[in-house]
């Protein structure tokens, strides 16, 4: 080993030392220790404690959800559970001394750091993996090669993360979404869910509040400032959440993740497409329009689309006819953006008197079933002569191709007192037989009635946005944990 390589070595032992502080202490930093637990820690943990199942554990995310400090959580979790501290080794792939490093040289340099020979029965943590060129195949060959230890790598540029852990982890990864915070995690971490109460009759609605004013203005700071753990606990960052979340998420995503995975040289042309979307999300556009206003040629929109989804900044939502059928040529389609603190960011808050209010507070509801890993849904949109239609949220049955749920989002009252005025919904009902849930959420009002024959349950659009999100994470907890862990 020449001189050059021995110090980068010992420097690389230094970091390792100073990166994993409960070698020594036994315990994780404070400042760590004092974050609050997301819910999502209940269903990741399992992951990473079964030694049984030989497979890593990959946590995907967007930047700045709270990857690393669940990573941490966990890191405690193990030592609590009588894990011995120096066999649980932490690195962080983007630390400049670990550049073009190996994941199996840094494991051998943190062993050496911890005077142990052996290489079964370790934690080890890889963070923001992406870094690492050709990761997939490294850690693979890492989990085939130490059969009795547990790799868990996370990262931020999820949609990549998962395309290549799909073609090269097979039946080696086990992946781990974790989304920005739900409406539902948003109120629990802060002690507010108690104004949220479980209804004796389930017929419309699991849930109920004992005061919707209130619950209304907890949903309005979700939406502008409850996508993301550090704004949420951070009076500071609710000051300026523009200069935190433009510089530090906007910004590395579209002008260095982006870029470095793609190839993108014009990223002043992907961030002028973003910002137009992020102003209007919500809104149905087309090729066409997004090419004329954003002056980008129609084949690189449709590109940058994917690229944007693929950082999770936003979701396309697909179009079908009245009939609830696909169209065979996609010229239009409605965008979402995936967290709807992000408009508030990069332009003003929102109130519940801005013209922007109903998108925001449909771009909020639409993210609860995405965050939930929901995609079998698309909005229906129809033009026949005079007769033209829309209606929000479709739910279509994958075999059949029918339409069997649907949800019209409203902030307003004025469809509970007269359902009559829900034309496009009750056209949709009138073309498609088997519909077997109708709602139609309010600002307020939560109730049924029957008009067509068909029953509309309109329920407040905060609580609905709780019972979604709620009741998708308690979905995944039964599809991830096992009765023995849930205590």
């Amino acid at each position: 080993m020449s001189k050059y390589d021995q110090q980068q070595k010992e420097q690389i032992i230094k970091r390792l030392v100073f990166d994993n502080p409960w070698w020594s202490t036994g315990k994780i930093a404070d400042d760590y220790n004092a974050m609050p637990r997301r819910p999502y820690i209940n269903l990741f943990y399992p992951i990473v404690a079964d030694l049984s199942l030989r497979r890593a554990a990959i946590l995907m995310g967007p930047r700045r959800v709270g990857k690393t400090v669940m990573i941490y959580h966990c890191i405690k979790r193990l030592i609590d559970s009588g894990i011995d501290p120096q066999r649980i080794i932490y690195m962080s792939i983007d630390t400049p001394i670990y550049s073009n490093v190996s994941l199996d040289d840094l494991f051998s340099y943190a062993r050496t750091a911890l005077h142990k020979e052996d290489v079964d029965w370790f934690f080890i943590f890889y963070d923001e993996i992406q870094y690492l060129k050709d990761w997939e195949v490294h850690l693979k060959s890492m989990v085939d090669t130490y059969r009795k230890t547990k790799f868990v790598a996370s990262g931020s540029a999820a949609a990549a993360l998962k395309m290549k852990s799909n073609e090269s982890g097979a039946g080696r990864f086990t992946d781990f979404m974790l989304p920005p915070l739900t409406f539902f995690e948003f109120l629990q971490l802060q002690n507010r869910d108690g104004n949220v109460i479980e209804e004796n009759d389930r017929s419309i609605c699991p849930y109920g509040t004992l005061d919707i004013d209130t619950l209304n203005k907890d949903f309005f700071e979700y939406i502008n400032y409850g996508g993301y753990p550090e704004v949420v606990f951070s009076e500071k960052i609710k000051e300026n959440p523009g200069q935190y979340i433009k510089n530090d998420i906007v910004e590395k995503v579209l002008l260095r993740d982006l870029p470095s995975l793609y190839g993108i040289s014009d990223i002043q042309e992907l961030n002028k497409l973003f910002l137009y979307i992020a102003f209007r999300s919500g809104n149905e556009f087309s090729y066409e329009t997004l090419s004329n206003e954003a002056g980008i040629k129609k084949d690189t929109i449709k590109k940058y689309l994917e690229y944007l989804e693929a950082a999770f900044l936003i979701k396309v939502v697909n179009r079908i006819d009245q009939n609830a059928k696909k169209m065979q040529r996609v010229t239009s389609m409605k965008i979402y953006l995936t967290n709807p603190t992000l408009r508030c960011a990069l332009f003003a808050p929102i109130s519940e008197s801005d013209e922007a209010c109903g998108e925001m507070v449909e771009t909020a509801i639409y993210d609860q079933w995405i965050l939930g890993d929901k995609t079998n849904f698309y909005y229906a949109n129809w033009s026949r002569g005079r007769e033209k239609g829309e209606v929000d949220i479709v739910w279509v049955e994958a075999a059949t191709q029918k339409a069997f749920s649907l949800a019209e989002i409203k902030w307003t009252d004025k469809f509970y007192e007269d359902p009559s005025q829900l034309k496009s919904l009750r056209k949709f009902l009138e073309l498609n037989n088997g519909i077997r849930k109708i709602i139609v959420t309010t600002k307020s009002k939560l109730g049924r009635s029957t008009i067509d024959d068909n029953t509309f349950l309109f329920i407040p659009s905060a609580i609905y946005a709780y019972w979604v999100s709620k009741y998708l994470f308690e979905e995944k907890t039964n599809q991830i944990l096992l009765p023995e862990n849930n205590a």
